[in-house]
């Protein structure tokens, strides 16, 4: 039985940068555990397999994989599998949202043009008290312990340990010592490192990268929840009860896909009630796996 796929670098406007993404745009049919096996397959950050909605006013079902296991909601998935959608709707849904029902819920995504905006809507910002272990992922990551600024723990239905480095030229200094990352990092409250420097406030532009290998992903060229988290973070210090922040991130430099995300956080009454990753899309092919139904 033949199921088609599409190819989509996100994050960037041309073929060959930003994050890879399979999208099986029908895949009513394919069993979950061969939905794993192609994500093993495909190899990429995650594979996308888009299914009936169970709420016929939504757009449709969306379930993301990693190599190894699946994930209640990432954010460059969700922009790439719009794209493809909207490619297949001969622009029926141009200016106007999909709404995907994703593991956190439903997700709205505009396609505008070239850009793409997912919005997640009133948030389930998460963190906790734990205090990340400095010195550890300093050795995790190869420099000394001075050179991280800060660190702490948030996530949105996918957890972060983020780290800002003191100074700009640490961050493609960084080396991921697995064997250091499984016996000082895993353990705690997220054991995935999102590494960014920049002037973290309101209007910056940060250069980020992050690594996951937990999940089957050594290093991700753009990671569009931890874009969401990073900016609802940052506006949840402020001590203003409402406002909008936006930051710009750089990622996927190092490894020669270049990425860039846009990101902002509405604030109303000392809470975040809406996030928006914004960004573009290349799709850069197409084709059918022949698989066994499900």
């Amino acid at each position: 039985m033949g199921f088609d796929f599409s190819l989509v670098d996100v994050f960037t406007d041309r073929p060959f940068g930003g994050n890879q993404l399979a999208v099986f745009p029908d895949a009513d049919g394919i069993a979950e555990g061969t939905m794993q096996q192609l994500a093993r397959e495909f190899n990429f950050s995650e594979t996308t397999f888009v299914l009936p909605p169970s709420d016929p006013s939504h757009t449709c079902r969306v379930r993301i994989f990693t190599p190894h296991r699946e994930l209640p909601f990432a954010g460059h998935p969700t922009v790439g599998t719009a794209a493809v959608l909207a490619s297949l709707s001969d622009g029926e849904n141009g200016g106007r949202p999909f709404v995907f029902e994703e593991g956190i819920g439903p997700v709205s995504v505009t396609v505008d043009g070239p850009v793409i905006r997912l919005h997640l809507r009133d948030p389930d910002y998460q963190t906790t008290g734990e205090a990340p272990p400095v010195a550890a992922i300093a050795k995790a990551i190869g420099l000394p312990e001075n050179a991280i600024a800060e660190s702490w723990y948030a996530g949105l239905g996918i957890r972060f340990c983020f780290v800002r480095l003191a100074d700009a030229g640490l961050l493609n200094r960084a080396v991921l010592d697995k064997a250091a990352w499984a016996a000082g990092v895993v353990g705690g409250w997220s054991p995935d490192l999102y590494l960014f420097t920049g002037d973290y406030r309101d209007g910056a532009r940060v250069q980020a990268r992050f690594f996951a290998p937990g999940v089957g992903v050594e290093e991700d060229p753009a990671t569009g929840s931890a874009c969401a988290t990073l900016v609802a973070s940052l506006a949840l210090r402020s001590p203003e009860q409402d406002g909008t922040y936006q930051l710009e991130i750089e990622q996927g430099v190092a490894m020669g896909r270049p990425s860039e995300l846009h990101g902002t956080a509405r604030k109303q009454g000392g809470r975040v009630g809406e996030l928006i990753v914004a960004g573009r899309a290349a799709i850069v092919g197409h084709g059918t796996m022949t698989l066994p139904a499900g």
